[in-house]
């Protein structure tokens, strides 16, 4: 196998290819950085096969793309090396949207025009790789969000449309008015969160022939600082199990999620260059199909029926 067949991975057959693992940006305003030790980040995770950078405009109160942005400004070469995805459809309440009076869903035309070309702004850049819908709006309406999404393709400011935390009834709805495929549902998923394994949605991914993009693949940080009785029991296995496979826990965890036969795109939420370095390292666990049940079994508290 081919190092690029190793690190890209095909989101749909009619979809984009993407690398394996994506970088994640929702706290990129926490990190501190420099506009050039962005662009340094940046080119640590090219270097090592991650081209998929992954945003939304609320990350940071409205501020995370804009500051990504500015290194693609001071850098614009970058980008023909990226596949940039973004996720639109929350309102949040801050002093720069005054007309949010309270968080809601908007899922309108009129709301994903303004998000999509206020991304565009923000990040310096002509088009958008992919853009999800981030998370299921009550009042959406399918057909008016898939003429919006053709008219944002048909303009080339989009390649492609995905959803994030949809059910597999909500997917399906929305795909049925669409006329290109939806490439991707990113959803919660690691091994202190199961449900997409047992809730269809991963099932609907094998069925539809797409990969799914996994956000908090480490539970958030819980699979490391936690201290309660189901964290314990994955520590103990996954102990065992690192040193079977000379690895740690974190790339441990990365190994079980792409396991799963949805072909699977983990979005790591590091801004530090050594555990980007470190996650890569995942690819190559070829992970035993009963030490996947052990951790399953761990974190399940008893073994499968």
């Amino acid at each position: 196998m081919t190092q690029t067949a190793k690190t890209r991975l095909k989101l749909h057959k009619d979809g984009p290819e993407f690398s394996k693992l994506a970088a994640g940006f929702w706290r990129l305003n926490e990190w501190n950085m420099s506009t050039p030790d962005l662009i340094d980040f940046i080119e640590t995770c090219l270097e090592h096969g991650i081209t998929t950078f992954d945003h939304a405009d609320i990350y940071g109160n409205y501020q995370n793309e804009g500051i990504f942005g500015k290194a693609l400004r001071e850098k614009p070469e970058l980008r023909s090396q990226m596949e940039l995805v973004s996720k639109c459809g929350i309102c949040l309440p801050v002093k720069s949207r005054p007309e949010h009076k309270m968080q809601h869903y908007n899922t309108t035309a009129e709301h994903i025009r303004k998000s999509v070309e206020n991304s565009l702004k923000e990040l310096h850049t002509e088009y958008l790789d992919l853009v999800l819908i981030h998370r299921p709006d009550p009042l959406m309406d399918a057909s008016e969000m898939a003429d919006i999404f053709m008219k944002l393709r048909e303009e080339q400011k989009i390649r492609h449309v995905g959803v994030s935390n949809f059910t597999p009834s909500q997917f399906q709805m929305f795909q049925s008015k669409l006329d290109i495929p939806l490439v991707t549902n990113q959803v919660e998923c690691s091994v202190l969160h199961l449900d997409p394994i047992y809730d269809g949605t991963f099932d609907q991914c094998q069925e539809y022939g797409i990969s799914p993009m996994l956000w908090s693949p480490f539970a958030g940080g819980k699979l490391f600082k936690g201290d309660g009785k189901r964290v314990k029991r994955i520590k103990k296995v996954g102990k065992k199990l690192c040193q079977k496979y000379e690895i740690e826990l974190d790339q441990l965890a990365l190994a079980w999620c792409l396991r799963l036969p949805c072909n699977p795109q983990p979005v790591l939420g590091t801004g530090k260059k050594e555990r980007i370095i470190k996650a890569v390292n995942a690819w190559d666990v070829d992970l035993d199909r009963q030490d996947w049940f052990h951790l399953l079994e761990a974190s399940q508290g008893e073994p499968v029926p």
